[in-house]
This record gives C-alpha cells, structure tokens and sequence, in this order.
C-alpha cells in the first residue's frame, strides 16, 4: 500500500507569547520576549531569576470548572490547545470519525505541580491526605488522555516522553500513524508546565539553567556569551489528517508533513553527542524520509536552546548533514524569545513552523549580539525576514539522547 499524504489543518497553542496561535506568532514575527522574572517560585530561592510563564490562562474558557481541579497546568494548556487546533481545522469529531482520530501528545516531565503539592501533603498532613486524584493528574500520558475524552477521539491514545524531544516525537510518530493507515486524523503535539520548585532546583543544581538577570536577553541562542536555557512552559497541538480527506472537507491546509527522522546518541545523560552525530543522523533521515535533500530546505528551525553545547554540536550537526549549502539556509531559534518549552518544545516549534510557510517569514534569533567563532552559520540575527518558505526543518534533541528532525512543506 502506498504511504499516504498527511497535511496539517489545524494549529493550536498556549505560549509564554500569548495564549493562542496569532498572539504567539505576531509577537515571535516581532521580535517580542514571553521571558520575564520567575513568579511561580520564589526567584530570591535559586540562583536562575527568569522563566517563560504563560501569562492569564483560564483553564474555564476551555473546560468545566470540575474537570479544570482535576487536571494539572500541563494537561489544561493541551486540552486548551487541542480545542483551538480542532476548531481551527473546523472538524467535527462525530461518531461517524471517531475510532479514526487519535491523539499524540507528548511531555517530557508531566505534572511537576502535583507532584510536589501531594508530597508535601504526605509529609505534612500523612498518607491518607494525598489526593485520589493525584497519580491521574502527574502522570505524562494524561494530557493525550484528558484530550481525548474532551473532544471524543477514540483513535490511537498515545504519549512520547523524550524529555525535550517529546513534541516532535509525538508528531513525528503521530504522522506515522496515518501515513501507514493507522488513523485518518490524529491530534498531535506537546504540553509542559515544569515551573515548580523541584523541576526548577533540579536544572539549577545541573546547571542547565542561564543567569543572567536580564529577563529579556537571559535566552541568547548562538550568542558567543550564552550561558544555559530559560524554563518555559505551554502546549502547541497540530490536527494532522489525510491529503484525501482535508480536500473532500475543503479544510485550510497549513503545509504537508514530510519527513521525520529520530535518532539515539548512545552517549551521555545530558551531553549531546560530539560534533551532534546523533543529531546529523536525524536530520539525514528526515530528509531521506521526505526524499529531499538538503538544498530544499529554506529554514530550519534549530532545537538552539541556548546552552554552550547544544549550539555548538547542533551547528556542526547542520554543517555535516548540509555541507556546501549549510552558509546558505536561514537557521533561527526562537526559543530566544519562548524559552525552552522542553516537551511542548517541539510542539510549539512545529506551530511556528506552519505559520513560517503560510507568511513567508523566517522569525529571528534575539539577543544576538556577540559572534561564536564556533557558531558561524546564518541565525537570522535579531529581525525576522521576509523570504519565501517552502521547506522548513524543526530540529529537538533531549536529554538520554534523543534526537528528533521534522520536515514541514508547502502544500502544491
């Protein structure tokens, strides 16, 4: 049987750049900043002040009041985002289609919040205070769970956990889904609210986490004097369904996903790979997925979280796979102006992705002040750019070693 077409139809999102896609994507167009001191720990606590919060979120404008206290922040900004991404493809999820929609939607950690309220329930109050609904509300898969039953998908349930690469696993294995026949629609993405005083300790203690005082220049992706990552949090959800059946609905097609390419370092815990082998390897088989080769992509939107080694490997990793033609395509990260939304990253990256075919914009990469002699490809420095996408690459690599590459095209 051959593979079918699989095009994107829908596009939500929750970000610390607005709580829905257009908000997100005027401010990324602009050059804005989601990053700003932290105020969901005490920032006087760690030595990393800043973090990319999602800012006046009102889980009721989604959900009822009851189901909001029963879901943690990371499973409201997916079922918020799901609900944007199902109604902005304008789909009907009747009976007559449900056993063939399935959600995807990946987390890298889960529910943080939980976690850490319950347990100090348990140490404070005993055993028999923690909550009922405790193990349903932190565990990963409960996002693609809630997201399900709220809009009646009865198709595949399923959830990566490939720490910052959970995303676009998710959308990569998601897309596989239909394209082997799996499901005709599948709701797909990444969600993430890891701002608690554990998860915010636990990057510090690794020193993951950049210290600068600046809120607004703290993410300096490619920058020479990067010094770590900024938290952020959010959800970014793609409807990806059949080419056939996006034209008999006479659905808006966003782009057509083409190549999905994952890979394992086999290396370190947190270190990504000397000279990003395992991150090369990636993107050669998202490209040999999509058959394309490098020459075709216009942009890739980097993983460039903004730590020494991540910008350092990911640009050999792009100068291996693209060679001659690695000086010629634009390369931003955007996480500059998101920070790293770790599981949900992939999410929102492939969102930007869309709206970067649609618009004909490549969004930049802030705070680029300071050349790395070892980052000297083109980041698209500070202004977003007015060019033509046809082939955009979306690269997230996580801790344990996962790589992961998507391709997203414009739809002829």
């Amino acid at each position: 049987m051959e593979a079918r077409r699989v095009v994107v139809t829908g596009l939500g999102a929750v970000s610390p750049l607005g709580n829905d896609v257009q908000s997100t994507w005027s401010n990324i167009v602009a050059g804005n900043s989601g990053i700003d001191f932290v105020t969901k720990v005490n920032k006087d606590d760690y030595p990393a002040k800043v973090a990319a919060e999602v800012k006046d979120f009102d889980p009721t404008n989604y959900m009822d009041k009851k189901d909001a206290r029963k879901m943690d922040p990371f499973t409201q900004y997916a079922v918020a985002a799901a609900k944007m991404a199902v109604e902005d493809a304008n789909l009907t999820i009747n009976e007559d289609i449900a056993n063939r929609v399935g959600v995807w939607i990946g987390s890298g950690i889960g529910g943080m919040q939980t976690w850490e309220d319950q347990h100090t329930k348990l140490l404070e109050k005993g055993p028999r205070k923690v909550s009922p609904f405790f193990v349903p509300m932190m565990i990963p898969d409960m996002a693609a769970g809630q997201v399900s039953i709220q809009l009646g998908a009865k198709g595949i349930n399923s959830c990566s956990t490939t720490a910052c690469a959970s995303g676009a696993n998710s959308i990569g294995d998601a897309f596989k889904v239909i394209q082997r026949g799996g499901a005709d629609y599948m709701i797909t993405g990444g969600t993430e609210a890891p701002i608690s005083n554990m998860a915010f300790a636990g990057f510090s203690s690794a020193k993951a986490l950049s210290l600068n005082e600046d809120p607004s220049k703290a993410s300096r992706p490619f920058d020479l004097n990067r010094d770590g990552f900024v938290m952020g949090e959010g959800s970014g959800i793609l409807i990806l369904e059949t080419l056939e059946s996006a034209q008999k609905r006479g659905a808006k097609i966003y782009g057509e996903i083409v190549g999905y390419g994952a890979t394992g370092d086999a290396y370190h815990i947190t270190a990504p790979a000397l000279d990003g082998e395992g991150a090369a390897r990636a993107m050669q088989q998202a490209l040999n997925d999509a058959e394309m080769t490098a020459a075709d992509v216009d942009y890739i939107n980097a993983h460039g979280t903004s730590t020494n080694l991540n910008d350092k490997f990911e640009t050999q990793a792009i100068k291996t796979v693209f060679q001659d033609y690695a000086r010629g395509v634009a390369i931003s990260s955007t996480k500059s102006m998101t920070g790293h939304l770790l599981g949900a990253a992939g999410g929102i990256e492939s969102v930007i992705a869309l709206k970067s075919i649609e618009d004909s914009i490549i969004p930049a990469t802030t705070n680029y002040e300071t050349p790395d002699p070892e980052c000297d490809l083109d980041y698209v420095p500070n202004e977003a750019r007015k060019q033509e996408v046809n082939v955009v690459m979306s690269n997230s690599l996580g801790f344990g070693g996962h790589n992961v590459s998507l391709i997203f095209k414009k739809f002829n």
